[in-house]
Order: structure tokens, then C-alpha cells, then sequence
């Protein structure tokens, strides 16, 4: 994977530099100087590329840059993903990564490093199993009169004894036992003033909270509607199975999934890490139809006075409920004697992002309420009159209870050798992601 791992200053400056195999015959920090930091503002800068036949990859993170090199072919989404996974676990242990908590702090980051990749391959990248064994003092080394020395024993979750895993520690005990999984969709959508859909595109999220005593073994089941694919439809001897699928892209499971379990039986089974964590990503597009749909009539008086008549109207089945919607509706950034009201929410005007906010706390499915607004503009204009009706109209809303894509699950079972009662609890939220409506 990596040859060596730097992290340098806003400026370029080297503050940390891990290297790997001893491979990279050329300064680090000034190539990405050159390279990156000394580029025009309006150039196109990649996350990704090549100085005499290595390749570079570099994220940001606050005022610092980490850089990973490597001189054979490697994989440059694997590079980023250790990139985060390094940002999460310097967090569990100084809580922000900036150049001063990594100036306070290269002690502890050199053993991290050490500990995170092993001759520049990832190795152990679970903030609460590093934890374990590599604390704020070190490894503490004890001398015997026998001269023989005895480093602290790894946890079992690292050598595997006892049955133990890679992101589980044992030992842990609740007096109530619980799983909460949430699963987010958030829906990034363009809308045409027809009301047509010009784009959507859906980012699902299974978020999972886990306060579970012992080494218990969790399954989850999927309904058939969104496994798609034939190993979705295929029933005994290849047969499809009836009713609409839709498959789902991109899809990315926590490290402690068992994939061969998925695969062969579309069963989601792993050993849960303890607290919060995400289970799987997933992403579909497809055609969806508007959940809410804004339209926008405007009528000019004169050359000064305008008036909009807003009309916000939700698709979505009756029984659901939007709450806290927020529809961000432009005005031209000279306009002046803003007033609005609203049959329904709050309706202010917001002149530091030219824009009139209308808040519906509680927008139920199948419902449409109304926003009159009234504005006037001086009769020498300053800016472009069809600026602002140029710029697309921002919705943001939560819907509980409902996924738009028809996911759902089917069952949630834990088990563990003490038998104990387990409490699974499963939350449905919709979103909006970029949801934009234009108006011309």
C-alpha cells in the first residue's frame, strides 16, 4: 500500500513523516508544495497524482495535510480510506486533529502509525482495540533479574484468543441490552419548474448504536425489494422470485460484516463493535417522483414593486408527516421592503443570504399551503434582475416513519452464548440531501 505517511502544515511544512519501505528518493512536503499548494486558486487540484513514477495521495483535514506515497501500483480509494480511519482514531485520542494537537502530540502518532500499518499494509484501524495497548505513556518495558524483558500482552482482540474480535473487546457487561438502528436515506433531487424530476439520486445509511453484553452474534434480514440483481430474484433452481426489485449501487459494509454470509444468503451477520457505528452505505438512482414540490408565480407592478405567490405541496402518502421543513426561496440581493405571510409556518426574510426563509414545522403528505411575499427594488437596478430568479429554490425536511425506496428490514436477531433478553429498536427517517427546485 503506502511507502511512508506525511502530515504537513497549511503552508507545507513537514510535521510528521512516517516511512514504510524507505523507497521515496525525493522530499515529500516539496513536491506537494509545488504540485498542489503553489497552483492557481482556479486550477483543477486532484486528491491523486504522479511525480516520477510515484503516486501521491493527499486529503485536507483543518489547517493540515496528510499524504500518503507509494512507489508500485496501488489503489487510491484505499489510501483515502486509511487517510480517515486515521483521522478517527487521532480524534479518540486528543479529540482534534490541527497542527497544534499534532506538534503536542507526534509521540503518540508515531506509535499509532506503527501500530495502524505494518510495512505500509492497514493493520489494526479500530480506535477502541488501539486503545487497548498503545496509551498516552507507551509501551512500558520491565527488566527481570533473569535479563529477560516483558511487554505488556496484546488484547485479545488483536491476537484472536478466546474467540475474541478484530473490533470487539470482551468482558463487556450491561445491565440492559440494546441495538438501535436508524436507517437514513437522504434524497439529492433537481426539479424543473413543470414539476418534473430531472435528477434524483438516493444515499441510504444504516446507522447502528450497540449496548450489548459478551461476544454476541447479530443477523440482519432484508427485504426482498431491494436486494435486486438475480441473487435477489432467484429462487430454488434459478427461478425469479415474483414482485419489483430494485438493486442497489455502491454498496459498503463496516469491516465486521461477514461479506461471504451476505453473498451467498443476503444475510447482513457480524459481531457488533460496542457504541455507535456505521453498518452500511448504499446508493440508488432512480426516477423518483417530487416530495415536495414548490410553485413559484410572480407579478411585476410597475418597475419597482414585485409580488410572489408561493405554493408548497407535498406527494408523499398521507400518512406520513414532513417535519421542520425549510424552503429557501431567493430574492435579488437589492431587494427592500420584504414582507411575506404565510396560511401555514414562519416566513422571514434573511438579507445576509439573500433569501426569504419559510419554516412548516409539521407538513403533513398530500397537503399544500401557500406563502405570499411582496418586495420592491430601486428603479436604478444594481444588480441583475434574472439573478435571482436564475438561482433554484433550496428544500430541506425530515420525514419519519418512511423511506422513499422501499427498504426495510425484516428482522433483527441477536444472539449470545448467555442467552440473555435483547431489545432490538429499528427508525425509518427520509431526508433531503441537495434538493433544489428550479424556477426558470
Amino acid at each position: 500500500m503506502a511507502s511512508s505517511i506525511h502530515i504537513l502544515d497549511n503552508k507545507g511544512a513537514p510535521l510528521i513523516a512516517r516511512s514504510y519501505r524507505g523507497d521515496i528518493g525525493f522530499p515529500v512536503d516539496k513536491v506537494f508544495s509545488l504540485k498542489i499548494l503553489d497552483e492557481p486558486e482556479d486550477a483543477k487540484i486532484k486528491p491523486v497524482f504522479e511525480h516520477e513514477g510515484h503516486t501521491l495521495v493527499w486529503m485536507r483535514h483543518n489547517d493540515v495535510f496528510i499524504v500518503t506515497t507509494s512507489k508500485i501500483n496501488c489503489i487510491p480509494a484505499l489510501h483515502i480510506r486509511f487517510m480517515e480511519k486515521m483521522v478517527e482514531v487521532f480524534n479518540g485520542y486528543f479529540n482534534a486533529v490541527n497542527e497544534e494537537s499534532v506538534r503536542d502530540n507526534f509521540v503518540i502518532i508515531y506509535e499509532l502509525l506503527d501500530e495502524m500499518a505494518d510495512f505500509g499494509y492497514p493493520q489494526y484501524t479500530e480506535e477502541k482495540i488501539l486503545q487497548e495497548f498503545v496509551t498516552q505513556e507507551g509501551f512500558k518495558l520491565q527488566l527481570f533479574d533473569d535479563d529477560k524483558m516483558e511487554v505488556k500482552a496484546l488484547p485479545q482482540a488483536v491476537t484472536g484468543a478466546g474467540g475474541a474480535s478484530q473490533y470487539r473487546q470482551p468482558g463487556i457487561k450491561h445491565r440492559k441490552n440494546e441495538v438501535f438502528l436508524d436507517v437514513i436515506e437522504a434524497v439529492n433531487m433537481l426539479v424543473g419548474q413543470d414539476g418534473e424530476t430531472l435528477h434524483s439520486e438516493i444515499n441510504g445509511t444504516l446507522k447502528m448504536r450497540v449496548q450489548l453484553s459478551g461476544m454476541p452474534d447479530v443477523k440482519l434480514g432484508l427485504n426482498e425489494k431491494v436486494l435486486g440483481g438475480a441473487a435477489a430474484g432467484a429462487g430454488a433452481g434459478g427461478a425469479a422470485r415474483p414482485g419489483k426489485t430494485v438493486e442497489l449501487e455502491d454498496i459498503n459494509f463496516h469491516s465486521c460484516v461477514r461479506l461471504n454470509k451476505f453473498e451467498s444468503d443476503r444475510i447482513i451477520s457480524f459481531c457488533p463493535p460496542e457504541g455507535e457505528f456505521d453498518l452500511m452505505n448504499y446508493r440508488l438512482s432512480q426516477k423518483l417522483r417530487p416530495l415536495i414540490h414548490i410553485d413559484v408565480e410572480t407579478v411585476k407592478h410597475g418597475s419597482s414593486r414585485v409580488e410572489m405567490l408561493l405554493k408548497a405541496r407535498s406527494t408523499f402518502k398521507k400518512t406520513s408527516n414532513a417535519t421542520v421543513v425549510e424552503v429557501a426561496i431567493p430574492l435579488p440581493p437589492d431587494a427592500e421592503n420584504v414582507t411575506a405571510k404565510a396560511n401555514n409556518g414562519a416566513v422571514q426574510w434573511k438579507p445576509e443570504v439573500e433569501s426569504l426563509m419559510w419554516t412548516v414545522n409539521q407538513f403533513p403528505g398530500g397537503r399544500e399551503f401557500m406563502c405570499k411575499c411582496q418586495y420592491t427594488v430601486p428603479s436604478v437596478r444594481t444588480a441583475d434582475p434574472a439573478a435571482a430568479a436564475k438561482r433554484p429554490i433550496g428544500v430541506k425536511f425530515e420525514i419519519p416513519y418512511f423511506t422513499v425506496s422501499g427498504f426495510q428490514v425484516r428482522y433483527l436477531k441477536v444472539t449470545e452464548k448467555s442467552g440473555y433478553e435483547t431489545f432490538p429498536w429499528v427508525r425509518y427517517v427520509t431526508k433531503s440531501g441537495d434538493y433544489l427546485v428550479r424556477r426558470s
